[in-house]
Formats: structure tokens, C-alpha cells, sequence
């Protein structure tokens, strides 16, 4: 399986024959380009225009990160599996406020299902949270008659500010109390944990959609406007809760990240460097572990599903068969 590379030290990417390597303050290292499924920058890196067409050449994805830990931007080759026939697909089910509709509601429900799912987690392990799954069942039951995707994203908000009101009670630690949801900047410990981890998907869903016929730039629940992509956003709304926050759940009880790994800044609060390194870790960790597939006869990991997810919706595009989303069965 191929792999994602962080690159957190400061130096210069560069290619060497046919590999490339990072040369930093601690000399070269390699990078057989083979295994790399995406590069992740988080630190001051310069590259050239012959590094460049050799990652296009290769189907690499470059994705760019700043001091902050926000995503800025990715360098995104030119597409080889692009198709002509998925985008004008993909702009017909968007113009058409009705098919729009129902793929949205359907990445609406997969994140809420999916919620649900980590909540019942949690509310097995002896959590008091059945007042909020309720709640956030009867959001979902209203959100199926939403009559367009404004309305639709409302109710998406309100299930996850009901969900968010879980954090405190499933960690329990007052050194991640939540308070509410903040992003740029993130003003506590746990919200910069949220937006850390849910940059890192939004690239990684990125870079799967690279690998299929879609066009990242067309999305259905986020609106398709001067956003550069919008797809990923979607399809990342399903996979938020079982990936990004259960790891959250874990790298705090486990006190594998506590609050001595945050700096205060005068933007904010920003996530230090080897927490990061930690927290990537454990996600590449996450993407990796196998689960039973009610379709297939052989185990998937994590990271496949998203791709999985990703043929779904092209079946449905192409009117093959209609889209329902994953649901985590535990």
C-alpha cells in the first residue's frame, strides 16, 4: 500500500535521477516515489519545477500545510483518470436541485448515522448519552424533509453541535473541556485538535478522488462556487467521526497528547511539532486497520473505504445504482 509523507523540518525537495529526496538540517533523506501516495508539508519547504514534473509524472499529490497546522493548498497533477462524460455527470446531478438533493441528504445521514455510531460507542463503555443520540435521531428524521441544501446544512450543524456537546462527557478532562466549536483560530486544546485532524482528511479524501473519474471541484452538500474544491469537503462529512474523532478520543485518554504539547499564540492556539508528528502517526496507524466489509469477502482498511465510497458515487452518477452511504457497523 502506498503511503502518506509528512514533512515537518524546514529545507528544499528536489528530484535525484529518477527518486526524489528532502534535504534538511540533518542531510538527505529519500523518497522512493514508488510508495508515496501524497507528500504532507508542514514545514518551510522550497521545490523546483523539475521536482514538480516529476511528482505530476508520478501521480503524486503535494499538499501544503502552514506553521499553523491549516491546509493552504495542494499542487494537483494534471488528472489521468478524469473524464469528460463523470464531469458533465457530476454538473448534471448539481444543476438538477433535486438529484443534488439526494446525494447531499445522503452524506448528511452517513455523517449523522456515523456520529451515532461513536456515541452508542461511548454509551456502552457506561457514557450518559442517550439524550443526545435521541436528539440527534429526531434532527436526522427533520432533516429528511429539508426542501433545499441551506436547510439541509442547518440541521447538518445542529446534529454536530449536539455531538460536540458529547466531547466533555465522553473525555471527561477538564484540560479538554469544549466549550464550543472555534476554528480560525481554534481557542481551546480540543478544537485545535478537531481542525488539525479534519485538514489532514480533507487531503487525504483529496487524494483519493484523484485516483477515480470525479472532479474534486464539483461537490454536492458544499456548494460548488470559487472554493477550489468541494468534493472532498462531502465525502470527508462521513468519515469525520469514526476516523478524526475516535483517534481524538483515544490520543487524550490515553494521555498520548496532553496540554503541554499546545503553544498559545497571539492567532490562537497551535499544536507542536511532535504532537503532530504523533497525531499523524496514529492516523496513518487508523487508515491502515483492516475491518469486515458487509460486500466483500475480504477485509478493507480505513483508507480504502473512502475510495470505496468514491466508486459509489460514481455508480450513482452513472445511474448503475443508487448511493447509500457507510455506515459503521460498531
Amino acid at each position: 500500500m502506498k503511503k502518506s509523507v509528512y514533512i515537518f523540518s524546514d529545507g528544499a525537495l528536489q528530484r535525484k535521477d529518477n527518486t526524489l529526496f528532502f534535504e534538511g538540517e540533518q542531510g538527505k533523506k529519500f523518497l522512493p516515489v514508488e510508495d508515496i501516495n501524497e507528500l504532507m508539508v508542514m514545514g518551510e519547504v522550497s521545490l523546483n519545477k523539475k521536482f514538480l514534473e516529476f511528482v505530476s509524472q508520478k501521480e503524486i499529490l503535494v499538499h501544503y500545510f502552514n506553521y499553523h497546522g491549516y491546509y493552504m493548498g495542494t499542487f494537483y497533477p494534471r488528472e489521468h483518470l478524469n473524464s469528460g462524460y463523470m464531469i458533465l455527470k457530476q454538473a448534471e446531478h448539481y444543476s438538477d436541485s433535486e438529484r443534488r438533493m439526494m446525494i447531499a441528504k445522503g452524506f448528511v445521514t452517513g455523517a449523522a448515522k456515523n456520529i451515532k455510531q461513536v456515541l452508542k460507542y461511548y454509551g456502552n463503555r457506561g457514557k450518559d448519552l442517550d439524550e443526545i443520540i435521541n436528539r440527534i435521531e429526531e434532527l436526522l428524521e427533520l432533516s429528511s424533509n429539508s426542501k433545499d441544501v441551506n436547510e439541509l446544512m442547518a440541521f447538518e450543524g445542529n446534529i454536530r453541535d449536539h455531538y460536540y456537546k458529547a466531547f466533555d462527557l465522553i473525555l471527561d478532562d477538564s484540560d479538554f473541556a469544549f466549550d464550543q466549536r472555534s476554528r480560525r483560530p481554534p481557542l481551546n486544546y480540543l478544537n485545535c485538535l478537531i481542525s488539525f485532524g479534519n485538514s489532514l482528511l480533507y487531503t487525504i479524501v483529496l487524494s483519493e478522488i484523484y485516483q477515480t473519474h470525479l472532479d474534486p471541484r464539483i461537490g454536492f452538500l458544499h456548494a460548488t462556487n470559487f472554493r477550489r474544491f468541494s468534493l472532498n469537503l462531502d465525502v470527508a462529512e462521513i468519515f469525520k467521526p469514526i476516523i478524526i474523532d475516535r483517534l481524538i478520543f483515544t490520543l487524550i485518554s490515553k494521555k498520548m497528547i496532553t496540554k503541554k504539547d499546545f503553544e498559545k499564540e497571539t492567532e490562537g492556539i497551535i499544536l507542536k511539532e511532535q504532537a503532530k508528528k504523533t497525531f499523524v502517526e496514529e492516523l496513518d496507524k487508523r487508515l491502515k486497520t483492516t475491518i469486515k466489509h458487509r460486500k466483500l469477502p475480504h477485509e478493507v482498511s480505513y483508507r480504502r473505504l473512502i475510495r470505496l465510497e468514491l466508486y459509489k458515487l460514481e455508480k450513482h452518477l452513472m445511474g448503475e445504482e443508487e448511493y447509500n452511504p457507510f455506515i459503521a457497523q460498531w
